[in-house]
């Protein structure tokens, strides 16, 4: 694998991971707990969707195939996404949405800021323009856990249930392919290792506060970073690419 292609492949999955989550929190709008948390999560969504934007963009120049944002975002095939399996889980209730999101976003969070010293240029602009956005949605995601966490005996049970059930899904965050392995080499990238030390600390410092229990490491869930997703991804992306693909080639 040369650096061109393991830069693309590396691109290509940020961008996944966002545009898989930035679509699954879009579904809470309209059917938010509150008005409020309704517009947040939309405008959360929206920020992903922005930076995947950035990143497909990027994507699409590195491959030099002609492809565009829109055509990596809503012309490929299932196997052909490399989004880790925990962005793509359906919603579930809101205390899930909730625990889903803290656990990517305090991973997010630390490779944003890592990126801001890639050797990459245009990675370290995307990040730079991204870690304003993600501080807030990790702000936004820890807070409602430890609402959550601390709150009713309802909301307590729902939320140490919607993190034991996620938990199996966060070692893949941290297990390297070959592309990033590559990149972390030289200074593209930095290594998931090094990321999962602070993403632990985050997690602890917040279950802590959230009176939430840290489920033990056992199997984890994976495959995604290689193309093989859970059966929930092939249905969000058929409702996602409807547009595209009953009109190829339409345009606003």
């Amino acid at each position: 694998m040369t650096r061109e292609e393991a830069l693309f492949r590396a691109v290509l999955r940020m961008g996944d991971n966002n545009l898989v989550l930035g679509h699954r929190l879009s579904e809470w709008c309209g059917h938010g707990p509150v008005l409020e948390e309704d517009i947040a999560q939309t405008n959360i969504a929206l920020d992903l969707i922005g930076q995947t934007r950035n990143l497909l963009t990027y994507a699409g120049e590195l491959e030099g195939k002609g492809r565009s944002e829109d055509d990596l975002a809503y012309l490929r095939g299932e196997r052909e996404y490399l989004n880790v399996q925990l962005v793509e889980l359906p919603k579930a209730d809101y205390a899930f949405t909730i625990a889903r999101s803290f656990l990517y976003d305090a991973f997010h969070l630390p490779l944003q800021q890592a990126l801001t010293e890639s050797r990459d240029e245009h990675l370290k602009a995307i990040a730079g323009k991204a870690v304003k956005e993600v501080t807030y949605h990790l702000r936004h995601s820890s807070e409602w856990l430890i609402r959550f966490g601390d709150g009713t005996e309802e909301s307590h049970r729902r939320a140490q249930e919607a993190v034991d059930e996620l938990w199996r899904y966060t070692g893949e965050l941290f297990v390297p392919d070959e592309a990033e392995e590559l990149l972390a080499k030289d200074g593209t990238l930095p290594k998931l290792t090094d990321l999962k030390a602070e993403w632990s600390a985050t997690v602890d410092r917040v279950l802590n506060e959230a009176t939430l229990k840290r489920p033990a490491d056992g199997w984890m869930a994976g495959g995604g970073k290689k193309g093989v997703h859970t059966e929930h991804l092939g249905p969000m992306l058929a409702e996602m690419q409807i547009l595209q693909r009953t009109f190829p080639g339409v345009e606003w």
